[in-house]
Formats: structure tokens, C-alpha cells, sequence
């Protein structure tokens, strides 16, 4: 014989998620109401590079540095996906505002450790750190001296 009463969900844990769901808003309310502020702190720049991406027939991505015709690195079919994610994305929004694709994103290294790549065309910042350690190398590598014009 099975049981048709189906079991119940502990009311403990129900009522412990539902604090800490009105602890977070009464949290970031206040933090709102008193202006606490949430920007990163200011850091000076180690490495900037201004570069653009331009997919290929076979599948590669080939970078270039600022408006250069002779790419610095050549990312291979299938390799780094994250930056291939990365970049369609900042792309696709490019085409949807008709903006060149010929205008060089931002990469930059900052003393603090941070990673970021700006799209100066659409006002785009992304983190890349915040993606975690591997998926940020996948940038950081085209700051690398082998990886700069000679």
C-alpha cells in the first residue's frame, strides 16, 4: 500500500528562509537610504590595450591591436570559450546599435588585481575577475609581452 499524503516541507527551515529574505531587503534598503557606497576603489592602471576581435571562416578569432592589420594573438576554433561568450555578446549589441565593429575594446590591468574590459562605443564594463580566475586568464594572456605588437 503507499501513502497518498504527500510529505511536508519543514516549517522551520520555511520560516528561517523567509528572515533571511527580509533581512537581505531591509539590509540593501537601508544601504540605499544612507547612500553607503558600492564602487570598487580607485586603482591605477598597470596594462592598457586597446584591441578588436574579428571572427574568422575556420572558426578562429583573431585580435588585433587598436586599428592594426596584423593580428597580436589568434584564438584557435573551439578555444576559450568564455572570451568567444564574452565578446559575441558585446557584439551583438554593437549590431544592434549599428556601431562599427572596427572601434578597439578596452582591456585593462589594474594595480588592485582587477581585470576589466570596456566597450567605449556603448558604455559595456565587465569585471572579467568576477568570472573567475581561468576565465579571466583567457584576457589576461593578451596582455602578455609575447602577445604585444613588436
Amino acid at each position: 500500500m503507499s501513502n497518498t499524503q504527500g510529505e511536508r516541507f519543514p516549517r522551520g527551515a520555511l520560516i528561517g528562509a523567509a528572515g533571511l529574505i527580509g533581512l537581505s531587503l531591509i539590509a540593501a534598503g537601508t544601504a540605499r537610504l544612507e547612500g553607503t557606497q558600492t564602487q570598487v576603489p580607485a586603482s591605477s592602471p598597470v596594462v592598457v590595450r586597446d584591441l578588436r576581435f574579428e571572427d574568422t571562416p575556420d572558426g578562429a578569432v583573431n585580435v588585433y591591436e587598436g586599428r592594426s592589420e596584423r593580428p597580436v594573438n589568434v584564438v584557435t576554433p573551439g578555444a576559450d570559450a568564455f572570451l568567444r561568450a564574452t565578446m559575441r555578446g558585446l557584439a551583438q549589441q554593437r549590431k544592434r546599435e549599428a556601431i562599427s565593429a572596427e572601434i578597439p575594446f578596452r582591456l585593462t590591468s589594474w594595480a588592485d588585481g582587477r581585470l576589466t574590459l570596456d566597450d567605449r562605443a556603448t558604455g559595456r564594463h565587465v569585471e572579467l575577475e568576477a568570472f573567475g580566475a581561468t576565465n579571466a586568464a583567457a584576457f589576461a594572456r593578451l596582455l602578455t609581452p609575447e602577445n604585444m605588437p613588436k
